[in-house]
């Protein structure tokens, strides 16, 4: 019999914050939600049913929105927000703005509301 290793794994400052306050309210640590997330996500994502494939027509465009039922509409929000989550981590948004000649609001390392501008100059917003 095999015994189960950890492994190393990142995850945003966020989703842990999340995962803790969920986990507080079904009685799991921070870690126990975050693999219940992930098994509940796997399970989803691997099912290979005629909801799932509605709710993958729908994300190509193949399908309006509309056309989803209540139960495929959450799970088309969730893979979006998983998405845009995925997306905003590995793109600097603020960088992408500014080369082409908008400017942006983010909150800075020190959590204040900052305006990046394309002449590379900041405005703190708020302190």
């Amino acid at each position: 019999m095999s015994e189960a290793v950890d492994r190393v794994t990142r995850f945003s400052a966020a989703l842990v914050d999340e995962a803790s306050r969920e986990g507080t309210r079904e009685n799991r640590s921070a870690r126990q939600q975050l693999e219940h997330w992930a098994r509940v996500g796997r399970g989803v994502s691997t099912r290979s049913t005629a909801a799932r494939r509605r709710v993958e027509a729908a994300l190509s465009g193949s399908l309006p929105i509309g056309d989803l039922s209540p139960e495929e509409s959450v799970v088309f929000d969730s893979e979006i927000d998983a998405l845009i989550e995925e997306r905003l981590v590995q793109v600097d948004h603020v960088e992408t703005r500014t080369a082409k000649g908008f400017s942006s609001v983010a909150v800075d390392d020190h959590g204040r509301m900052v305006e990046y501008r394309p002449d590379g100059t900041t405005v703190v917003l708020s302190a």
